[in-house]
């Protein structure tokens, strides 16, 4: 179908290329036409120019004629002055030369009148031939200028024809290009689709045999073992305690806390605009504390006062319905009982609205009735009675869609599974139609308010009041759509959610096997407690975290850390061997000390008493004066009390046995210490090179991006040089031509002119003739 749908695109371009390309042959046609006109009426206006300076020249040339005739006539009458008295007084000899001058004058008289006639045709012609030429020149330069804007219009449609034409050249290669490319990955994918649909076939034939077997052991395994099957009849199933969904149970918990506090700004609203109503109603249109107020209002002052026991029964019912839904539980409708209780609730709420609605309308008639309401205020009025009886309306849809929905946990004759979707639309259906009517409401009290500030018996606390009640159905219209979008959000997990339930059966089937089914789940939950033993001890969750942090926070490496470890095992090998030989030296040196004290007790019994203790203090001399030497002198031996020799020696020979231990655990522990330090300073100054490594690397790849920007940069400015260089020189052929072109145009203009003060001097000097 796309390559269907492409190919008759591409079809329909060709067409229109086609179209445009003989479009643009005509045009080129009559474009050359005109070219050739234009031409042909330029090569007639250069001969009519010609033909104009001939006369021109002819004109010039009988102008001079003249000029030297009337000299010559000039001349010849002087002569005839003066020849005239000379004839006077030889009339006797002047009259054979008076007839000769007579005879030249006549001849003269002759030519002169020829000369004059042939003068006044001369310029009669030139006079009709400049008018005729003015004419022709005219109408020439008319259609010259016709012709030229023709031509310049044929041009800038052939400019935009071409543009057009190479678009759609443009546009064509390139559609064609992504056809190619796109049927090639088309070949492709289609090809990767039979090997995926051979490979899904072979999957598929495995595992219907794999299943086929599965199912043999199965049904084998049922018939053997299973005596009864409590799925076939929804009676027992329902009874079957379905499989604990965690994440489903938070999300309706969840639901259901932004619903309780939709459901709490909205009663907060509620309270605010009867109690805000109630205040109004003792100011406007009479201030109960200057006079009564009518006993309507009296009367709805009063019902309007009782609106918490109403309005708040609702915020508790919501409560206990989010308090019903745990973790512990099955959220379904057949489940939540708490919801009969909020649609009661709901209901002794829309018997208020009813109760105060006609009390309402007739309290906004006594407004209307009042001299001091306006047309306007009047119409708001009526505009309001009809939007408090719209709510009454909306409430009482709500309420009964609520209703419904409260049905499957106590009487699930009452509605089907299903009409539960139909109805969870129409509750987001009125919930919408809710929040429209609240915001009529807003509008048209603003618009009370507004009128009612303007008057002049407007007081203070009747401003005051109005602005409390408009702020409360605001806060109503905002709660509304909150309330109204939220349903509409989730009414989809509503829908789907309905099917949560027993397996193999479409829900539960009465409220109370859904009891019973609790309870079992209650039991199989406190059952499979008991079974689960008590785990050890584990690190506490703060000094697991603080462990990680301390882990995760390490610069040392794993080669490190394997390094660490291998020197330790080194080492605590190597100290192992140094303790074997330590305790072997020891044990020579306890055989060697038992040996001497045999010794000294064997000479002490054959000696004297005196003798003995001499010896007996010359060899504990010998043995402390070496290790005296050593020591740091930290333990001083008290004085010998006793008069036996023998345990005053190992009295001390343990001060130095002590005094030696203690001095090798202090130089063990300086030892480990220093290993410890010598350890984590290697760690860190290991972890110390690896980031000057990879800062050294960090600053080489830096270095090299900085050349690449650079070299752009350099380019970049290479090519805005020759781009402006390029554009100035274009610049300044085009500024050249145009003063070419003037240049031409002002010499054109000189010679017209030039012409026609050619023309109009010689039509001056013909007159003056």
């Amino acid at each position: 179908m796309a390559s269907a749908e492409l190919q008759g695109k591409y079809q329909k371009l060709a067409q229109e290329y086609s179209k445009l390309r003989a479009q643009n042959q005509v045009l080129k046609k009559g474009v050359v036409d005109e070219q050739a006109n234009s031409a042909a009426l330029k090569e007639q206006l250069k001969m009519k120019d010609q033909s104009l300076r001939k006369l021109q020249q002819e004109m010039d040339s009988l102008t001079f004629r003249n000029l030297q005739l009337a000299k010559r006539v000039e001349l010849l009458q002087d002569e005839l002055a003066l020849n005239e008295p000379r004839g006077k007084k030889n009339k006797k000899s002047g009259e054979s030369s008076s007839q000769l001058s007579q005879e030249q004058k006549s001849v003269f008289d002759e030519d002169l009148q020829k000369k004059i006639e042939e003068n006044e045709r001369l310029h009669i012609q030139f006079f009709e031939a400049d008018e005729q030429h003015k004419h022709v020149e005219a109408e020439l330069r008319n259609r010259l200028t016709t012709l030229e804007t023709e031509a310049a219009q044929n041009q800038s449609v052939v400019d935009g024809l071409t543009r057009k034409y190479m678009e759609t050249i443009e546009k064509l290669q390139n559609d064609k290009a992504k056809l190619e490319v796109k049927s090639q990955v088309l070949e492709k994918e289609a090809k990767e689709c039979r090997l995926r649909t051979e490979e899904c076939q072979l999957q598929l034939k495995n595992l219907h045999e794999d299943l086929s077997g599965r199912l043999e052991e199965s049904l084998l395994i049922i018939n053997e073992k299973v005596p009864f099957n409590d799925t076939k009849y929804s009676q027992y199933n329902a009874l079957n305690v379905p499989l604990h969904n965690r994440r489903h149970q938070l999300k309706m918990r969840d639901i259901a806390g932004q619903a309780l506090a939709f459901v709490q700004d909205l009663v907060m609203a509620l309270l605010n605009f009867h109690t805000y109503t109630e205040q109004r109603i003792q100011i406007f249109p009479v201030d109960s504390a200057i006079d009564t107020i009518s006993p309507l209002n009296q009367k709805f002052s009063q019902y309007l006062h009782e609106n918490a026991a109403y309005v708040r029964p609702l915020e508790e019912g919501m409560l206990h319905l989010f308090e019903s839904i745990t973790e512990d539980t099955v959220t379904v409708l057949e489940t939540t009982v708490k919801l009969k209780i909020f649609s009661e609730h709901l209901t002794s709420y829309i018997c208020f609205l009813r109760k105060i609605l006609p009390y309402q309308l007739k309290s906004l008639e006594e407004e209307c009735e009042s001299s001091l309401c306006p047309s306007a205020l009047r119409a708001r009025n009526l505009e309001l009675s009809q939007d408090m009886k719209k709510m009454t309306a909306v409430f009482e849809k709500l309420q009964t869609y609520v209703a419904l929905l409260a049905l499957p946990s106590t009487a699930p004759d009452g509605l089907l599974r299903t009409n539960y979707s139909s109805v969870l639309t129409n509750v987001g259906a009125a919930l919408h139609g809710f929040h429209d009517v609240m915001k009529d409401i807003s509008k048209h009290y603003s618009q009370k308010a507004t009128i009612e500030h303007e008057l002049p018996t407007a007081t203070q606390k009747l401003i005051t009041t109005n602005d409390c009640i408009l702020s409360s159905v605001v806060a109503l219209t905002n709660g509304a759509g909150k309330i109204a979008s939220f349903f509409n959000n989730n009414v989809d997990y509503f829908m789907a959610s309905l099917s949560y339930g027993p397996k193999a059966a479409s829900g539960f089937i009465s409220p109370l096997s859904a009891e019973c089914m609790l309870q079992y789940k209650k039991k199989a939950a406190t059952y499979m407690k008991a079974l689960k033993k008590p785990l050890g001890d584990s690190v506490p969750y703060e000094e697991a975290l603080a462990n990680r942090r301390v882990l995760l926070s390490s610069t040392e490496s794993r080669e490190g850390l394997a390094q660490q470890v291998q020197q330790s095992l080194e080492k605590i090998s190597k100290l192992e061997q140094e303790k074997e030989h330590w305790m072997l030296e020891a044990q020579l040196a306890k055989i060697k000390l038992e040996k001497e004290n045999q010794r000294i007790a064997d000479k002490l019994r054959s000696s004297s008493s005196g003798q003995l203790v001499g010896l007996a203090q010359e060899s504990a001399a010998t043995v402390n004066v070496p290790d005296q030497e050593e020591t740091t002198a930290k333990t001083v031996p008290e004085p010998i009390q006793s008069t036996s020799l023998v345990p005053d020696v190992e009295s001390r020979e343990d001060l130095i046995k002590n005094h030696y231990m203690a001095r090798i655990v202090e130089l063990t522990s300086q030892l480990q210490l220093a290993d410890s330090k010598s350890v984590h300073f290697y760690a860190e100054c290991r972890a110390l090179s690896k980031r000057l490594a990879l800062a050294e690397k960090s600053k080489e790849t830096l270095t090299e991006e900085m050349k690449l920007a650079s070299q752009n940069i350099s380019r970049l400015q290479d090519e805005l040089t020759t781009t402006k260089r390029s554009y100035e020189d274009q610049l300044s052929m085009m500024s050249d031509h145009l003063c070419s072109m003037n240049e031409t145009l002002s010499k054109q203009r000189e010679e017209i002119d030039t012409l026609k003060m050619s023309s109009k001097g010689n039509s001056k000097k013909n007159k003056n003739r």
